[in-house]
C-alpha cells in the first residue's frame, strides 16, 4: 500500500514568511492587521495563507464573525508555528543577548503590590547582587492588567496568582501559603473553640476590590457553603486592609504570607486550610516566548527555600 504523500510546499525557500504571516493572522483577527504588523501588502499576506492552505490540504482560516479565527486543523498549525516563528524572530536578540551575557541589559516584571511588598523582597535582593548591572522594573498592577503587558511584550514576567490560567499563558506556582481569617486580639472568631465557616456571616469582612483575585475566592467559598457574608470596605492592599482590621471596622481573609512580627500586638489570626485552598504564588510567561537570560535568571531565584515558612501558635501569632 502506497504510503501518503507529505506536503509539498511552494514556499520551500522560505516556509517562515507564510507561517509568519499565518500566525499574525490569527493574532490579530484579520489579514489588514497582518499586513500593517509585517509591513507587506494585504495581497502578499493572502496568497501565503492561500498557498499554505494549498500546500497542507485543509481550510486553516475560517471568517468568525468580523474577526478570522483558526480551523481546528488551524489551532494545531498555530500551536506548532508560533514557538517557531518567535525563536526565529528572536534569534539576533537572544544571540546577543546570550553573548553579552548578564552584565547588561533589562527586565520588566508585573505584580501587584501584595507580591511586592511581601514576596519578591528576598528574590530581587538575590536577583541584584548576582546580577547588579540589569536594569530591574517591577510594574506595580494587578494580575489581569500585569497579563495584559506580558501578551504585549511590555513585560517579560509575571509574578503572582491565577485561578484561571488562559491558554496562550502558562503558570508555575512555586509557593503556596494558607488563608487564614485575621481580626483584632480578643475577638469573639479568635476565640471560638472550633470554627465554622458559617461563624463569619455575623461579622462584616474587609476584602480587596472586586477584579482581584482574593475577593473572587472568598465569593467562590462563601456561595458555595451557602453562607450569607457582608463586605464593609472595599480596600487595596493588605498593610490597609491590616491597618482597618485592627481597628475594628471588620474582619478579612488573607494569606498567610502578609503576616509577620509587627503584626503580633495588634492583630490575632487563626487557619481558615479547613476551608479555603491555599494560596498560590508563581511565575506567568507567555507560551512561545523565548524567555531571555536575565528573565531566566530571576525564575531560577523562585524557589521555596528562599521563603522560610511561617509557624503560628494557637492564637495565630507568627513563630517564627
Amino acid at each position: 500500500m502506497p504510503s501518503k504523500a507529505s506536503p509539498r510546499f511552494s514556499y520551500k525557500s522560505d516556509r517562515l514568511k507564510p507561517l509568519r504571516a499565518f500566525c499574525q493572522t490569527v493574532r490579530l483577527g484579520s489579514v489588514s492587521r497582518a499586513a500593517d504588523a509585517l509591513f507587506v501588502s494585504q495581497p502578499a499576506i493572502t496568497l501565503q495563507l492561500q498557498a499554505l492552505e494549498r500546500d497542507l490540504g485543509v481550510p486553516l482560516l475560517e471568517r468568525n464573525g468580523r474577526r478570522l479565527s483558526p480551523t481546528r486543523e488551524g489551532e494545531v498549525l498555530y500551536e506548532m508555528a508560533l514557538p517557531l516563528v518567535e525563536q526565529i524572530d528572536g534569534l539576533e536578540a537572544a544571540f546577543r543577548e546570550r553573548v553579552q551575557g548578564l552584565d547588561a541589559g533589562e527586565l520588566k516584571i508585573a505584580a501587584n503590590s501584595s507580591t511586592i511588598l511581601y514576596l519578591l523582597p528576598k528574590i530581587v535582593e538575590a536577583f541584584r547582587a548576582r546580577h547588579p548591572d540589569v536594569r530591574l522594573t517591577l510594574n506595580n498592577v494587578v494580575t489581569s492588567e500585569g497579563t495584559d503587558l506580558l501578551r504585549e511584550d511590555a513585560v517579560e514576567l509575571v509574578v503572582g496568582t491565577l485561578l484561571d490560567v488562559p491558554a496562550d499563558l502558562s503558570y508555575e506556582a512555586a509557593y503556596r501559603f494558607e488563608q487564614r481569617l485575621i481580626a483584632p486580639p480578643g475577638h469573639p472568631l479568635l476565640k471560638k473553640p472550633r470554627l465554622e465557616l458559617a461563624d463569619l456571616a455575623a461579622h462584616p469582612l474587609i476584602l480587596p476590590p472586586k477584579r482581584q483575585i482574593t475577593w473572587r475566592l472568598v465569593d467562590l467559598v462563601l456561595q458555595q457553603n451557602r453562607v450569607p457574608y457582608t463586605v464593609a470596605l472595599e480596600v487595596s492592599g493588605w498593610d490597609v486592609i491590616k491597618q482597618y482590621v485592627a481597628m475594628g471596622m471588620g474582619v478579612s481573609i488573607v494569606p498567610s504570607i502578609c503576616l509577620g512580627e509587627p503584626d503580633r500586638d495588634r492583630l490575632g489570626s487563626r487557619s481558615l486550610a479547613a476551608f479555603f485552598p491555599s494560596r498560590s504564588y508563581g511565575v506567568v510567561v507567555r507560551k512561545g516566548r523565548v524567555l531571555s537570560p536575565q528573565a531566566r535568571a530571576f525564575i531560577a531565584l523562585i524557589k521555596p527555600d528562599l521563603l522560610a515558612p511561617r509557624e503560628y501558635d494557637e492564637a495565630g501569632h507568627s513563630e517564627r
